[in-house]
């Protein structure tokens, strides 16, 4: 498998990201290796904290989360998801499914040999991660999820074939107006234009994606540090590649292997929290079905997040950090 290696230099004195890069090999499914980073603070004395990533991110997402959950005596471990960050980055965006996804964080969970970990996942990371805590539930002790799920064919089959064609027309709508769609809720999901936009804008800039979808302005220091990974598109395929495998549709992949971890889920006991963004418009009323169907989430203290949007990590890092306290006097 090709991959591109960001170089180094592209991480050098970004704001508020001091930490030191750590490496694991996997397979990459086609007889070689690939390289993931992750970030590895603390001395654990009070435990293990594991932070995903989702799209467009990486662990600079986690960079004001990590200090005062090493403060607090954890070990606080944030990857990089393949394509992402400082990890291998694929450049065919074939080489990227879903599939190949948790068989790749899989690989590195088993090989860091984490245990009574606390998860804290949002958007992909909750698709993988979630993937993570189904297969290997006696490797986690607690989990909070934010702004994310584990969708297998929401949307009914008698709609799915006229969305499709419908997404065929779509037009590739600027950044600006991304936001306007997923909030009209009349017409074609607004998913569907993220899905676009990803596969075909030719501006697919995660730095103005990023600013575009905090609650405050960012500063040019941090939205660069969101770019560094990306030197050019020939980089992106993983992050372009990403909203095509949410497996919306009843007959796309890995429908029925989340079916099966939501089978999974409905067992877990351990404490499960909800920590949703009151202005989310991306996965609005998602927390759900973790009330209904996860039998951990009973007797913990769920929260909404207020004032803050998609990637709650940069809008209120402190009302992370709490959740993550929280949940951990339960685990």
């Amino acid at each position: 498998m090709d991959y591109l290696r960001t170089p180094d230099e592209r991480f050098d004195n970004l704001a508020d990201y001091p930490f030191q890069p750590h490496y694991q090999s996997v397979a990459d499914g086609q007889s070689g290796k690939l390289r993931v980073h992750y970030v590895d603070e603390g001395a654990g004395t009070a435990g293990t904290i594991l932070l995903i990533h989702g799209q467009p991110t990486w662990s600079y997402l986690y960079r004001h989360m990590i200090p005062p959950l090493v403060e607090t005596g954890y070990r606080v471990v944030a990857p990089d998801l393949i394509g992402f960050g400082r990890s291998d980055k694929p450049v065919s965006i074939d080489d990227y499914t879903y599939a190949r996804h948790v068989a790749w964080m899989s690989e590195w969970l088993n090989a860091l040999n984490l245990r009574d970990t606390i998860l804290f996942c949002q958007d992909w990371g909750g698709l993988i991660g979630l993937r993570l805590v189904a297969a290997f539930p006696q490797r986690f002790a607690a989990v909070v999820v934010s702004n994310t799920g584990l969708p297998a064919g929401m949307i009914p089959a008698e709609l799915s074939e006229p969305l499709k064609e419908a997404y065929k027309t779509l037009p590739v709508v600027n950044t600006t107006e991304l936001g306007e769609r997923f909030l009209d809720t009349s017409g074609i999901p607004g998913f569907l234009y993220w899905r676009k936009f990803c596969a075909e804008s030719p501006d697919f800039d995660v730095g103005i994606l990023l600013q575009e979808m905090a609650m405050n302005e960012l500063p040019g220091e941090v939205v660069d540090g969101y770019r560094a990974p990306f030197p050019d598109q020939s980089f992106m395929a993983g992050a372009r590649k990403f909203p095509m495998l949410v497996p919306l549709f009843p007959n796309e992949d890995e429908v029925l292997e989340n079916i099966a971890a939501w089978e999974m889920l409905k067992q877990f006991t351990k404490p499960l929290m909800t920590a949703f963004a009151d202005s989310d418009p991306v996965t609005a009323g998602g927390d759900a079905r973790f009330l209904e169907d996860v039998p951990g989430t009973q007797g913990v203290p769920h929260r909404i997040i207020e004032s803050a949007g998609h990637f709650v990590q940069e809008d209120q890092p402190q009302a992370c950090v709490k959740a993550l306290l929280d949940i951990a006097k339960l685990a």
